[in-house]
C-alpha cells in the first residue's frame, strides 16, 4: 500500500514540476534579465534560471564590458519575450542549461556580435564548429569586446581573480551557497537570485529572501 502511495505522489510530482531533459523544448516568457548569460523566464507557471548554454558573457563586475554585456542582452531579450529553450541540462544551481531561440539562436548572435565568448569547455551540447567560428568573424571584425584594446579578461579567468573569486558560473566547482540570513538586505538578494543562486527562490515567485523586504 505504501509503495503505490509512494509511486502516485512521485507520478504527482512529476506532472506539475516536469524535469528539464537532454534535448527537451519548450516556450517560456522572459521574466528578467541577470547578466550577460543568465536570464529568468516564466514557463508553465514557474520560474525558471536559465544560463544560456555554450557561452560566457563578462561579469557585470567586469570592466569594461561587463555591464555592457547585460545591457546588450536586455535589448535582444526585452521583458514579455516569447522564447524557445532548447534545454542542455541543469547545472549544479538547479539552472536550466539552454540555447535560447527567438527567430534566431540567441546564445549564437551574442558570439558572433561580440557580447560573450564561445565556452569551449562546455560546448559539448551545442555545434561546436558554429560557435568557433561565431566567436573568430567577430574577432575578425572587432565588434564587441573585441574592439577593446589589449583585449578584455575572459570571464573564467575573472571568477578565478580575486575580485571573482566569490562569482560561480554554476558549471565550475567552488561556488559559494548564501543563506538569506547572512545577505543583509532585500535588495542585494535579488542581484543573488540574477547570477543565478535560484535556491534563494524557494517558491518560485521570482523573488529571493523575501523575509527580507
Amino acid at each position: 500500500m505504501v509503495r503505490w502511495v509512494l509511486l502516485g505522489v512521485a507520478l504527482w510530482a512529476s506532472t506539475v514540476w516536469p524535469a528539464e531533459v537532454h534535448g527537451q523544448s519548450m516556450r517560456a516568457t522572459v521574466f528578467s534579465i541577470g547578466d550577460g548569460d543568465t536570464i529568468r523566464v516564466r514557463q508553465a507557471g514557474r520560474t525558471l534560471t536559465v544560463r544560456l548554454a555554450c557561452i560566457d558573457a563578462p561579469e557585470t563586475a567586469q570592466s569594461p564590458w561587463g555591464q555592457q554585456a547585460r545591457r546588450y542582452l536586455q535589448q535582444r531579450l526585452p521583458i514579455g519575450r516569447e522564447v524557445t529553450l532548447e534545454v542542455k541540462t541543469t547545472d549544479r544551481y538547479g539552472r536550466t542549461v539552454a540555447e535560447v531561440i527567438s527567430d534566431i539562436n540567441l546564445n549564437l548572435a551574442l558570439v558572433e556580435d561580440g557580447q560573450a565568448f564561445a565556452y569551449r569547455q562546455y560546448l559539448g551540447g551545442c555545434n561546436a564548429r558554429e560557435y568557433q567560428d561565431a566567436e573568430y568573424r567577430a574577432g575578425r571584425h572587432r565588434f564587441g569586446v573585441w574592439q577593446v584594446e589589449g583585449g578584455i579578461t575572459r570571464p573564467w579567468d575573472f571568477r578565478r581573480s580575486p575580485r571573482g573569486r566569490h562569482i560561480s558560473d554554476g558549471t565550475t566547482p567552488g561556488g559559494r551557497r548564501y543563506r538569506c540570513s547572512e545577505i543583509g538586505s532585500y535588495e542585494r538578494a535579488q542581484e543573488l537570485l540574477h547570477q543565478g543562486h535560484s535556491y534563494l527562490d524557494g517558491n518560485g515567485d521570482g523573488e529571493a529572501c523575501e523575509s527580507l523586504r
